[in-house]
Order: structure tokens, then C-alpha cells, then sequence
């Protein structure tokens, strides 16, 4: 009996303990939770502080809402705009509408041949601001802000797939092709904006191609008209032309330097990309060697650089 009273005194003890040790652990514990946590708000602030860097839409833009497609507002003299880590919002490279002044007005997007149900894809990682419907004009469409300072805006399209303030990377389906709106036919409405202003998309994007000009375009306020003009001629509709009033729409221009920009506008221009040589962009622009060696005054020789400009017609 009396063990059984000591044994019995012993457990009870063991019990009693069990307590005052977790409570001893969790004193332990604490500071270090605190530590973490203290270490945890310094690396969110230092994340925080990365991406508002590595963003510089953070710069450009003040406000954020989900009503209107764009409203400009001052744009910078000059904006370097990161186009790498891009995806091309279709694979059609079959363009129906320049940018510019079409039947009156101005059209400040690109056009670009795609079939009703075809999908539509976010070009850079970023935000969805709008998501909406516009019976007399964009119908159904999206806008994106892009961490890269460019905000996309895609139209006409049958049906949304995104919500506003959805996070998209580049790639990502957003939408359906669609004919809807202020539209003769289907296709997708594409359009680049730098706070709020329209610009023209073929400055960095080659649908013929599939790819993107370079890894960055710079734009400037001084040469962006004349670079617009260019960049229509050699990734516009046809590759070559733009209609005459679109020339005449460049500023400073003359009416002899104008004639002459349309006229240089009938030349079909090839810019070189890496690997190719007179012989495979002959059978490319289905012509011959010696009709492009004679255009550019060169020889059959001549060794091409990437992003060289060839005359071919």
C-alpha cells in the first residue's frame, strides 16, 4: 500500500510538470517568432521595394480604376519600355489595319486577322485594369497594365476570360476572338498606350514574324513620328505601304517631302535576321539574287548584318 502511495505521488509530480515545461518552451519560443517576424517585414519591405523598382509603371501611372480604356495624361520625353519576357497576343500574322489615319479618322491600333473562338493572350505580365463592353466602339474588350510602363488594350473579342485586378503573366489567355462592337469583320483590335497615348504598336511588335523588335524600345517625343512612319512601312499591312494622308500626318513635313516619303513607301523593305543571306531571303520575297544586289547596290559577296534593311522589289 505504501509503495502504491509513492508511485501514485510520482506520477501525479510528472503531470504537474508537464505543463510549467511547455510553458517554459513557449517563453523560449517567443523572442524567436519575434526575430522572424521582424525578419519576415524586412524581406517583404526589400520585395516591395524590388518590384516597385523593377516596375516602372509605378512612375508612370498615379491612379488606378477599372472604368475608362485610357485617359492621357503627360508623357515622358523620353521612356526605355523592356519588351522582353513578351508573348505575342496571336499567332496570325496576317495584319487587315495599319495604325493611323484611316477613312477620316484615326486608328490607333493595329488590326490583325483572327477567326471567332481564336485565342487572345496577354503580351507582358501584368494587371487587368478594365474588362468591358462597348457597343460603338472597342465591343468587347480588355485592358492591361504592364510592370514594363505600357498599358495593351485588346478588341472586339466574343467573350472575356479575365476578371478586373486579375494578376496575368505574359501568355495567358485573357479573351476569344470576336467580332463585336464597331467591328466589319473578325479580328482583334491590338493597341499599345503609354500613359494614355497611342502608339503604334509595329514600333515593337512584328506579327509577320512572330517576335518583338529588340529586347527594348526607347521611345523619344523628337523621332517618334518619323520612326512610326518607318516602323509601318516595314511591319505594316503589306510590309511596304501606308496610305498618303498618313504621311502627310508627320510633322514639319512639306508637301514635296511627303511625295517623297509615299513614294518610298511603294519599296518593299526586308530587315535581316540572324542566319539568313541573299539567297534564302530571294526565296523568301520571291525574287532573285542579282534584282536585290542591283536595288541596294551591293554584291552577291557582301556579307548581311542582323537588322540590316534590304530593298527586294
Amino acid at each position: 500500500m505504501k509503495l502504491f502511495k509513492t508511485i501514485s505521488a510520482a506520477v501525479l509530480m510528472m503531470l504537474a510538470a508537464v505543463p510549467t515545461q511547455g510553458q517554459d518552451l513557449l517563453a523560449r519560443q517567443a523572442p524567436i517568432d519575434r526575430k522572424m517576424k521582424a525578419v519576415d517585414s524586412v524581406a517583404l519591405i526589400r520585395l516591395i521595394q524590388y518590384e516597385q523598382m523593377e516596375s516602372p509603371a509605378a512612375d508612370l501611372y498615379q491612379d488606378w480604376e477599372n472604368v475608362n480604356a485610357h485617359r492621357a495624361t503627360a508623357v515622358p520625353d523620353s521612356f526605355r519600355i523592356d519588351l522582353r519576357n513578351f508573348c505575342m497576343p496571336t499567332p496570325s500574322r496576317v495584319l487587315t489595319s495599319n495604325f493611323g489615319s484611316r477613312w477620316g479618322r484615326q486608328h490607333k491600333g493595329l488590326d490583325i486577322k483572327v477567326y471567332i473562338g481564336d485565342t487572345i493572350r496577354a503580351a507582358f505580365p501584368g494587371k487587368v485594369r478594365v474588362v468591358r463592353y462597348e457597343a460603338n466602339g472597342y465591343g468587347n474588350y480588355v485592358v492591361i497594365r504592364h510592370y514594363n510602363g505600357l498599358e495593351t488594350i485588346y478588341g472586339h473579342m466574343s467573350k472575356h476570360l479575365v476578371v478586373p485586378d486579375q494578376d496575368v503573366r505574359a501568355g495567358d489567355a485573357i479573351g476569344l476572338g470576336g467580332n463585336t462592337g464597331r467591328s466589319t469583320g473578325s479580328h482583334l483590335h491590338f493597341e499599345t498606350r503609354l500613359c494614355g497615348v497611342a502608339l503604334n504598336p509595329a514600333l515593337m511588335f512584328d506579327f509577320r514574324n512572330q517576335d518583338v523588335v529588340g529586347d527594348y524600345y526607347m521611345f523619344r517625343k523628337s523621332t517618334y513620328s518619323k520612326e512610326s512612319a518607318q516602323a509601318t512601312r516595314l511591319r505594316g499591312v503589306g510590309g511596304a505601304s501606308i496610305a498618303q494622308e498618313d504621311r502627310l500626318d508627320i510633322p514639319g513635313s512639306t508637301p514635296a517631302v511627303a511625295q517623297r516619303a509615299v513614294a518610298a513607301a511603294s519599296t518593299r523593305l526586308h530587315k535581316v535576321q540572324k542566319g539568313e543571306t541573299l539567297y534564302s531571303i530571294a526565296r523568301k520575297r520571291h525574287t532573285t539574287v542579282d534584282a536585290i544586289c542591283k536595288l541596294n547596290r551591293i554584291s552577291k559577296n557582301n556579307r548581311l548584318k542582323p537588322g540590316q534593311i534590304l530593298k527586294y522589289n
